[in-house]
């Protein structure tokens, strides 16, 4: 496990096959580093599928509403819904959409983002400048390679919990 240098500003994702760590990119989208950060204290991560899986693509995942494997997994709803708190504005920069990097999912609309996010398995640059980086996975990158793919995948992986480092 990698080194954890700033501990309020460290997600760790719990998967199936081991802890995830993210470090999130406060400097550079302080709106949507918050918004991950409050929803992970608040439980409302936790247990959510990762809904939409595309090998050689990406990982998406944070549909609270929809995607809670215990509550709430509705595959025919899963990744269009949100938490109750209002939409974020984009926080575009450029920083690129690398391997392990974390992007907010989005409408059409670019300031649509609310708690779904994606774990980039590639670089992605066709998708810079358009959707808001927001952290970089430092360890586990091996974890999430092994998420089950599928729109939705028919035996859906989910972050088991997801907690603020200083939290942990």
């Amino acid at each position: 496990m990698a080194e954890i240098k700033d501990p309020e500003n460290t997600i760790i994702i719990e998967l199936k096959d081991g802890p995830v760590i993210v470090e999130l990119l406060t400097d550079i989208a302080p709106k949507h580093a918050e918004r991950m950060k409050e929803l992970a204290r608040a439980g409302k991560y936790d247990n959510v599928a990762f809904h939409r899986v595309i090998d050689g693509f990406m990982a998406q995942t944070g549909d609270v509403e929809h995607a809670n494997m215990e509550s709430g997994w509705n595959p025919g709803r899963a990744g269009t819904g949100g938490s109750d708190l209002p939409d974020l504005p984009a926080e575009f920069s450029r920083i690129p959409h690398a391997r392990g990097t974390l992007g907010a999912a989005r409408s059409q609309n670019p300031n649509s983002a609310n708690s779904q996010f994606f774990i980039n398995f590639k670089d992605n640059d066709f998708l810079n400048g358009q959707y808001t980086v927001y952290g970089q996975v430092i360890s586990g990158m091996e974890h999430v390679d092994k998420i089950a793919r599928g729109e939705p995948p028919a035996s859906p992986d989910r972050m088991i919990s997801v907690k603020v480092a200083a939290d942990a």
